[in-house]
């Protein structure tokens, strides 16, 4: 007879089934940059316009949302960051010489975020001049329409906007766009270890689960184009 069981410090865990990153297709993410461009366009708010406005704080805010709607989702793209640190941008965060961001990361993990196209780099340039015209008590670089801090609820609000205006039926969250930057990363050839640095992650083995995503890519190419396929219809 035992006082104890001899198993009362064993533990078992059989483990979480990990959740694959959502990501959006090219032709998805394409059309959800090509209708913030568009928005943009239409809104045709000349520069005098906006200048003349400035003894207007709400006057200017309306005329400048449609520059901050689409600096939001190219920057999303272009530097895949989490829609939390977007939110937490500052004036100061954005270098405009070096065309770089300081981001405040995860875990207190800051970073630096490079704008490498050069459209990227003048539409958040064209943005940044425009909201340093807007006199507001926040420093935040994305201002909301009471001209304080633009919140993360405010940032995915803004994506299912041109979600539904691009005519894409699936929902699609801020974070599903750091994934797609992520997985085309991926899956162009470059360096996980790169791709890592890029998205700010204290281990690899939080951005290996994209590899599942572009082995699934390669598959596909592999059994569409492998030569072995065009030998046996030789013969």
């Amino acid at each position: 007879m035992l006082n104890e069981s001899p198993f009362w410090r064993v533990k078992l865990s059989f483990g979480r089934i990990a959740q694959l990153p959502r990501s959006l297709s090219e032709s998805e993410i394409r059309g959800l940059l090509v209708q913030a461009k568009q928005s943009h366009s239409a809104a045709n708010v000349p520069r005098k316009q906006a200048v003349l406005a400035r003894g207007n704080t709400r006057g200017l805010i309306n005329n400048y949302r449609p520059l901050r709607n689409l600096a939001l989702i190219d920057l999303l793209f272009a530097t895949g960051m989490r829609v939390g640190e977007v939110s937490g941008l500052n004036l100061e965060d954005f270098g405009v010489a070096e065309s770089v961001f300081r981001v405040k990361g995860k875990g207190g993990r800051d970073r630096l975020a490079f704008l490498v196209d050069e459209q990227s780099r003048r539409i958040q340039q064209e943005h940044l001049e425009l909201r340093s015209g807007i006199a507001s008590s926040s420093h935040a670089l994305f201002l909301n329409a009471s001209g304080a801090r633009l919140s993360t609820q405010g940032i995915a609000n803004i994506i299912a906007q041109f979600r539904k205006d691009a005519g894409i039926e699936r929902h699609i969250t801020p974070h599903m766009l750091r994934h797609t930057v992520a997985t085309l990363l991926l899956r162009n050839g470059v360096d996980i270890r790169v791709v890592q640095e890029f998205l700010g992650h204290a281990s690899i083995a939080t951005t290996q689960r994209y590899t599942h995503i572009t082995k699934d890519h390669l598959v596909q190419v592999l059994r569409e184009r492998h030569p072995s396929l065009m030998l046996r219809s030789i013969s």
